[in-house]
């Protein structure tokens, strides 16, 4: 009995040097080694399998390759190839770190490749892949997949259609329907590469990330899911439940709330529909700050129409506690234009709460054929239009006729009234005083109204001076046209600053700017006087001759 054992051990062991042992590599193939039969319950020989002779190993079959290893329930060996067909607890264990097992496995040992199918499930110290369907390259140490595989480690878990995996480099790439979900954010992407060792993500191709704190979009760039840095380019932006800020590079520390962009930057507030456009945006998560620089332009729908602003900078502040208003701010070279008012100043605040506008340092206003001057000016805002506004210190409005003579009304603070984007009334309080040139026609100049009053009340009529109410003791004179003096025709500090005026193109670049809703262009038209306005006095005014007004 003893030495039947032996004989077949013996021919046992004489058959797989022959099967392993007898192949060359063939032109192109690796010099890879023989592949060695480490052991098996039993052999059969000269089997037909797949229409080829082979030689079929039973139970706790092991070969080993260079540093590869098989082990599987039973194995085809190929006589006429150097293939290994495997089946039932398929393992390939590379190297002590690299480990596959599936239901089948199809080995080649001139090449080092092996294709495993069936419940594959690849792991290394920092991850797991399951797959339906596995090819794996010993030389390269390079495993890829093309049915759909999930790949979990500590902190991640990413599927995706396709895969490559280099387990050298810990780099996976992705391809088709990829999905990543970390404890924080969820990833989506078209193609995308991830780096086990690093957890850093690599995006290649539309990419979305959805998180708690708000989401990402961009189409290339990185993103570390352990420090939680992106780093986009082309088409990014970060989506919060108030802003949406983009550029063609974006820098995002999500653990800070810090985010950067650079060229074509966008900023949009979504609560108001607030768009800021600049070449550098910043952005503080936790203070609700926004800052936008580098020739920045605002703009925001208003009553059917957009309202466009530039200045040096932009700084958006969100409400982030209960009776903290939402503000924008604008410093240096302030420029607004909007198809019914245009204006300029140094420096301006926004409250998008109460819809309240504070222009500051020299503002200068045009509403149709009105210029408005004054040290400040406040702005009351009802359903995006200009209900109220108030003008405080040296208040001065004035307007040019059809013969370039300029009607003017002074005072020290005053209140315009505005119905449907056009002034309706203004309020003079204190120090008023005003000018009105008479018109027969639109050619004939018949005289000039000349009042001093305390306090005056100015009613318009399609953007036209109607009639003019003094309040308070008026000292009014009209005085002929061949008496008028060059003095006589400005009151003091008159200014008409029509170089000042800005128009849409000062404000919008239109070739870097994504496409609007078009406006209608300002239409200036002549203004009509041939009636002069009316003019009352709740007083008897004190006439300095018998033209005096009435």
């Amino acid at each position: 009995m003893k030495i039947t054992k032996l004989l077949y051990s013996l021919v046992f062991t004489l058959l797989s040097l022959s099967v392993f042992g007898q192949q060359q590599p063939k032109q192109g193939q690796a010099q890879s080694g023989r592949v060695e039969l480490l052991g098996a319950d039993e052999l059969i020989g000269g089997t037909t399998f797949n229409g080829q002779k082979a030689d079929k190993l039973i139970g706790n079959v092991s070969f080993k390759q260079k540093d590869g290893f098989l082990y599987a329930d039973s194995v085809y060996q190929y006589r006429d190839s150097e293939l290994l067909e495997a089946f039932g607890k398929v393992r390939i264990v590379q190297a002590d770190t690299v480990t596959m097992t599936g239901d089948h496995a199809l080995y080649d040992g001139a090449t080092r490749t092996a294709t495993m199918t069936g419940n594959v499930v690849m792991k290394d110290p920092r991850m797991t892949l399951t797959t339906p369907s596995l090819d794996y390259d010993l030389n390269t140490k390079t495993a890829y997949y093309t049915e759909g595989g999930t790949i979990v480690d500590p902190e991640n878990r990413l599927q995706s259609r396709k895969g490559v995996y280099e387990t050298q480099t810990k780099m996976f790439t992705f391809e088709q329907d990829v999905k990543v979900t970390t404890k924080d954010y969820n990833i989506t992407a078209q193609n995308m590469k991830y780096n086990t060792l690093t957890k850093v993500v690599y995006f290649q191709g539309p990419t979305v990330i959805k998180g708690q704190q708000g989401d990402l979009y961009a189409e290339e760039g990185t993103y570390n899911s352990l420090e939680k840095i992106s780093r986009f380019g082309r088409n990014a932006y970060i989506l919060t439940p108030e802003y949406r800020l983009g550029g063609d590079k974006l820098y995002y520390d999500e653990q800070k709330g810090y985010g950067y962009a650079e060229v074509n930057v966008s900023l949009r507030s979504l609560k108001d529909d607030v768009t800021i456009y600049g070449q550098t945006g910043r952005y503080w998560r936790d203070s609700g700050i926004s800052k936008v620089y580098g020739k920045p332009m605002m703009e925001t729908i208003m009553d059917n129409d957009t309202l466009y602003m530039a200045a040096d900078t932009l700084v958006s502040r969100e409400s982030k506690a209960p009776g903290m208003p939402s503000m924008l701010f604008a410093y240096n070279n302030v420029k607004i234009f909007k198809s019914d008012l245009q204006g300029k100043c140094d420096s301006l605040s926004y409250n998008r709460t109460d819809s309240v506008m504070h222009m500051n340092i020299k503002p200068v206003l045009w509403n149709e054929q009105t210029q408005m001057v004054s040290d400040t000016v406040r702005m009351h805002m009802r359903n995006k239009t200009i209900e109220k506004m108030y003008m405080f210190g040296s208040a001065f409005i004035a307007s040019e006729d059809s013969l370039k003579n300029y009607n003017q009304v002074k005072g020290r603070d005053m209140t315009a009234f505005f119905k449907e984007g056009k002034i309706s009334r203004v309020n003079v309080n204190g120090n008023g005083e005003s000018l009105y040139f008479a018109l027969e026609g639109d050619s004939v100049l018949t005289g000039a109204n000349k009042a001093i009053c305390s306090d005056m009340v100015l009613r318009f009529a399609d953007n036209k001076l109607h009639r003019i109410s003094f309040l308070m003791n008026p000292d009014a004179t009209f005085v002929p046209p061949h008496e008028l003096k060059v003095e006589d025709k400005q009151l003091e500090d008159f200014k008409w600053l029509p170089e000042l005026r800005p128009e849409k193109q000062d404000i919008v670049s239109l070739k870097s700017l994504p496409k609007v809703q078009p406006i209608a262009p300002r239409v200036v038209k002549k203004q009509s006087t041939a009636v002069k306005p009316k003019v009352e006095a709740k007083a008897k005014p004190s006439a300095k001759n018998k033209n005096s007004s009435r």
